[in-house]
């Protein structure tokens, strides 16, 4: 079916550009709001020393006898907010109201802190680390508090995770690393380029059997240092979505304007969650697979 986008002229000034949300994005007095409940986490295993707060999302509607996908953000406060740049949760009560998503719960964590220490955020320890242990924090320390108290399918097709900076790039390796458990993944002007070792991704996407991921990124043409030849947040961007497209996977690159900043990405969030969970539902209600 083909798509008449209407033309917009491109603006001369790339670095100042702001998008406005769309009516996914706003609070509707016909849509029932979802239950937010808060939680504290303290002593993890994987962070010792670490303590933080997260936010469970559960949309109107929700029934125990079906039990509903689970989507992970990454700095869960701010992702929350409902005068925010994302708005998640809004997001997540509309697109289930109208049936554009599968009944999804929305956890929302925010990065640990270490009371008293001399740098108290363990967020970037936390987000830019390629390993596994982020992921195993979620599944073992976080995400069974969740399961606990709400039905969630146990389909990792109906498991989504998202973040953006840093968050992002958690993201994505939380997703590559335990795609046994995260099939599908947003991650918006994703921080590849800080990780510590430099980006892995561009030679572990062209060198190992594809994954069954399904992944939508955003990068921005004025990201950090997106004309330098080191550090470079676009480029590091457009590698890994490079290799993505080379290696076959289902995934969209989507390139906005301005710089490292949240605006276009949670702008752009109603249509990622869509097109992260689109695809035929089996008779269960849960989608079938990405791979």
């Amino acid at each position: 079916m083909r798509i008449d986008v209407p033309y917009r002229e491109l603006p001369d000034d790339r670095a100042e550009v702001r998008y406005l949300h769309g009516p996914d994005s706003i609070e509707w007095p016909q849509v029932p709001a979802g239950k937010t409940v808060q939680f504290e986490c303290r002593d993890s295993v994987s962070y010792p020393g670490t303590s933080r707060r997260f936010w469970v999302h559960v949309p109107a509607g929700y029934d125990p006898a079906r039990p509903a996908g689970l989507m992970v953000f990454q700095d869960g406060q701010w992702y929350l907010d409902p005068d925010g740049e994302v708005r998640a949760a809004t997001v997540l009560d509309n697109l289930v109201h109208r049936g554009d998503i599968p009944s999804t719960i929305g956890l929302f964590v925010e990065p640990g802190v270490r009371a008293g220490a001399a740098t108290p955020k363990n967020r970037n320890i936390e987000y830019d680390a390629f390993d596994d242990r982020y992921a195993t924090f979620l599944l073992d320390e976080i995400i069974p508090q969740v399961t606990s108290r709400w039905a969630v399918a146990e389909d990792p097709e109906m498991w989504g995770i998202c973040g953006g900076s840093s968050g992002g790039n958690g993201a994505f390796t939380a997703a590559w690393l335990r795609p046994d458990r995260f099939r599908r993944v947003i991650g918006f002007l994703s921080s590849f380029a800080q990780m510590p070792g430099g980006n892995p991704y561009p030679e572990l996407i062209a060198r190992e059997a594809r994954k069954p991921l399904r992944i939508f990124l955003q990068a921005g043409h004025r990201d950090l240092n997106w004309n330098q030849f080191e550090q470079n947040w676009l480029a590091e961007n457009l590698r890994v979505a490079a290799a993505l497209a080379e290696a076959g996977y289902d995934f969209r690159l989507v390139l906005g304007d301005g710089g490292h900043h949240p605006n276009h990405g949670g702008v752009l969030l109603p249509d990622a969650l869509r097109w992260i969970w689109r695809g035929p539902v089996n008779p269960a209600g849960h989608l079938r697979s990405a791979g």
